[in-house]
């Protein structure tokens, strides 16, 4: 069996090397490093060009975007804005039908445009929302897998991270990627909301409407409709105004998606300090320390995968795997939904990042070949994504959403079952009608 192995080409051993090692849950990680460096060696390349490889990997400046809107997302969490947003869409719209199904649909969509990080949208605002759905009566697993499958959409969502990475990759316009990626996010959101009158259990509480009690502490007890909305309003403000400063700017042309991180870093920490007057010493230091530990994993996931990408290259998998899947079909329908099935099941063992940097290279001459345009198909690569992240059995936010309530991961995917056929049905009509990604830039 292993001179079997040895007989294949060296690329081909690097991707069959990969696997082996993740299935023997080898950090994503090492194992595209180790498998990279083996097949340098089988081809003969110095052992110490992996530096320099890896350097210039991550020497972009597009990729400081991925820390600062980390850190924008951690600081946010911490100072009390996720809370705040939460109280103030839940006297908007929790009377409405659904209740505060609807409010934990809408905050997953808005924080998406804050934090651009899937499991870190869950952490951050799930334990809130999952409380207030179990006051109106919805079942916890099916809170948890609402909030898994809201949170995916943080990476459709600009400033979405994923966006980011694949405009790196694919060289294509970052800020069209955001632009872009707007309503189809949107159209996501309202395929969740099409399930919701399907899950709702008996009112357990007599008015689940009304109730803030999930939100703890209540200021609004008493209060007439009117004054709660301005009182709520008042409070979550400079929050809500947070997708407006980063998106407003990038669309005006005041600055670049990169800049905009730092200023949405940069704004948190004023927020923090002088408008909510939250931000410590203590929390500031922690939410630096968060964000760094979870911007390290991306960004070595990206230098290992960048010398990946580049044995990839010298080993002209690019074209032998590019044309074996031009070669399947006449039809690009056919293409594109083998391109989606690949995608989809690679993300339910890798994260995101790591699934671009080694499928876009095989992906990117295919679409090229077929015309197809780079910004819509970057908004349906994330797409694929973000469905990823709730499929079993390793979607990562299922992971995280049965670690905040502290249920079995089995019942967490039962829960969001219903969200994931419902975003498998608006991938197919977003990959489908391109207008709807594309008419926000033509």
């Amino acid at each position: 069996m292993f001179e079997s192995f040895l007989d294949l080409s060296a690329g081909t051993q690097m991707v069959l090397l990969f696997f082996i090692l993740m299935f023997l849950r080898v950090p994503v990680a090492f194992s595209l490093g180790a498998s990279a460096i083996y097949t340098m060696w089988q081809i003969g390349f110095g052992l110490e060009m992996a530096g320099d490889l890896i350097a210039t990997g991550i020497a972009k400046y597009s990729l400081l975007a991925i820390p600062f809107f980390i850190l924008a997302g951690t600081l946010m969490g911490r100072l009390g804005i996720a809370e705040r947003m939460i109280r103030f869409f839940r006297v908007l719209i929790g009377s409405t039908p659904g209740g505060m199904g609807v409010v934990g649909t809408v905050v997953c969509l808005f924080w998406g445009a804050v934090s651009g990080s899937g499991p870190a949208s869950v952490a951050a605002i799930g334990p809130v929302i999952i409380k207030g759905m179990e006051e109106d009566g919805y079942a916890k697993e099916f809170a948890a897998g609402l909030v898994c499958t809201g949170a995916a959409l943080s990476i459709v969502i600009p400033p979405s991270i994923g966006l980011v990475i694949f405009g790196v990759i694919a060289q294509a316009s970052i800020s069209k990627l955001f632009m872009a990626a707007v309503v189809p996010g949107l159209f996501m959101g309202l395929a969740m909301l099409v399930v919701l009158p399907f899950a709702r259990n008996k009112d357990r509480r007599g008015e689940p409407h009304t109730a803030l009690e999930a939100l703890s502490p209540n200021p609004f007890e008493g209060m007439p409709y009117s004054q709660r909305l301005w009182v709520s309003f008042k409070e979550s403000f400079w929050g809500l105004m947070t997708p407006v400063v980063i998106l407003g700017g990038i669309y005006s042309g005041v600055f670049t998606p990169t800049e905009a991180a730092l200023v949405a870093t940069v704004y948190a920490i004023a927020v923090g300090a002088f408008a909510y007057r939250t931000l410590t010493v203590k929390g500031l230091y922690e939410a630096l320390t968060d964000a760094a530990a979870s911007s390290a994993v991306v960004m070595l996931v990206v230098a290992y995968a960048s010398l990946f990408g580049w044995v990839v290259t010298v080993e002209d998998l690019v074209g032998t795997y590019s044309e074996a899947l031009l070669g399947l079909s006449d039809n690009e329908w056919c293409i594109l939904l083998a391109i989606m099935v690949i995608l989809l099941i690679a993300g339910m063992f890798m994260d995101a990042v790591t699934v671009m940097y080694i499928s876009l290279p095989i992906f990117l001459p295919v679409m090229r070949e077929l015309g197809w345009d780079p910004v819509w198909f970057g908004v349906v690569v994330m797409i694929n994504l973000a469905i990823g992240l709730i499929t079993p059995p390793v979607g990562i936010n299922l992971y995280v959403a049965a670690n905040v309530t502290r249920q079995p991961i089995e019942r967490i995917a039962i829960g969001a079952m219903p969200f994931l056929i419902a975003s498998l049905v608006g991938l197919a009509i977003v990959a489908a009608i391109p207008q709807i990604t594309l008419f926000m830039i033509n």
